[in-house]
């Protein structure tokens, strides 16, 4: 889960990162208010979880709080990369002196976490990667170990920070540290963190990227969702437990396991450029294919109105062939005249002969029965096509 940066902001406070007075406005009023708040003099950032605001004009200075008012209700409304901004962050103004950047995320090709720090802030790492490499210090870090302080020391002068800050970015470092791991995020970046002229340092513009899998440990993180922006399909589907991801596409899909929907994909992908149609989603239901839920995940499905016919490609394992027609059969019981839409079936594995008998003998009329998964992919993309 991605954060805005005014949430990115509380967090790093709570963790006693030092950050500038924030506050988040949804008006142009509360805009003004906020900056009258904070002496007058803020910025106002537009609220999107995309890079590139200050160059679309989604960043301004603001002198004093109706400036701010003017300026807030400009970029409220705005366009930024196709996210509408519906927020803006109102932050107090800092005398900056220098910027710098520092970031933790997770080195997924290494199994480690990576720190990035740089004398070279306030632009897109990318380009100080690819301008000034030797002004980016790249240190892997190993999970079992962490960062000590001499580690964090070792960073700072690895990034060719000034050693009269050495002192006070290693803190910075250390705290972000300990967010990192208390928050169970995969990224946290900073940029600029900023020196002030009064020898401040500062965490001046966040990005937090949280892992999803560890949510079950933050209750908290729940009030951090932009439920707005969610999609209500997807957002049905984690209430229920599935594992859904929305596409653009007509044909409907679901499989026991994430590696056979992949595959489900990229067959109903190649056998649809024939009709000219393509997957209209990821939901992988697991292991247990109960009726509850196969009418779960078919349910969701049917309530996609992009959606003209279902796959359903199931390995029975752990979980009979047998288990899951029980539970298709089922599943069209309690969906009742929910279910409108034509569903190919193809079975295979653990009693795959008993799983294929009792759905014939149920003879459901949305109900078609494949041997194989090119078969029913095709004959799946065909039904969507008419």
């Amino acid at each position: 889960m991605d954060l805005f940066e005014y949430q990115a902001r509380d967090l790093f406070e709570a963790h006693n990162i030092p950050v500038l007075a924030g506050a988040v406005a949804t008006t142009a009023e509360e805009a003004e208010r906020a900056a009258e708040s904070m002496g007058g003099k803020v910025v106002v950032k537009a609220q999107v979880k995309v890079g590139g605001r200050g160059k679309a004009g989604g960043v301004k200075l603001a002198e004093d709080s109706a400036d701010a008012k003017v300026k807030a209700s400009a970029i409220l409304g705005m366009d930024i990369k196709g996210h509408t901004v519906h927020k803006v962050m109102i932050a107090q103004a800092a005398p900056i002196a220098e910027e710098y950047y520092m970031a933790i995320l997770l080195d997924r090709a290494n199994r480690n976490f990576l720190v990035m720090a740089s004398v070279a802030g306030g632009m897109e790492i990318e380009e100080v990667a690819h301008t000034s490499p030797e002004k980016l210090a790249r240190v892997g870090i190993d999970p079992n170990v962490g960062i000590s302080r001499e580690k964090a020391l070792e960073i700072v002068a690895a990034g060719q920070f000034p050693s009269d800050i050495a002192d006070s970015v290693a803190d910075v470092l250390l705290k972000l540290w300990a967010a990192f791991v208390a928050e169970d995020a995969t990224l946290m970046e900073i940029n600029p963190l900023v020196k002030t002229v009064d020898g401040r340092i500062i965490a001046l513009d966040g990005k937090v990227t949280l892992d999803d899998n560890a949510e079950f440990r933050h209750p908290s993180h729940e009030a951090l969702i932009d439920h707005a922006a969610a999609n209500p399909l997807e957002a049905a589907a984690k209430e229920k437990g599935l594992n859904y991801v929305k596409l653009e596409g007509e044909v409907g899909i679901i499989g026991n396991g994430a590696g056979l929907v992949m595959s489900t994909l990229d067959v109903v992908a190649y056998a649809g450029e024939k009709y000219g149609v393509k997957p209209a989603n990821f939901l992988d239901i697991g292991g247990g294919a109960s009726a509850q839920v196969m009418a779960d995940g078919l349910s969701i499905i049917l309530g996609d109105p992009e959606v003209r016919s279902v796959f359903v490609n199931v390995f029975g394992g752990i979980t009979a062939c047998d288990a899951v027609a029980n539970g298709i059969v089922q599943a069209l019981e309690i969906l009742g005249a929910k279910a409108t839409k034509p569903i190919v079936v193809r079975l295979d594995g653990n009693n795959v002969v008993e799983g294929r008998r009792i759905l014939d003998e149920a003879a459901h009329p949305l109900v078609q029965q494949l041997d194989t998964m090119d078969g029913a992919a095709a004959k799946a993309a065909e039904l969507a096509a008419k």
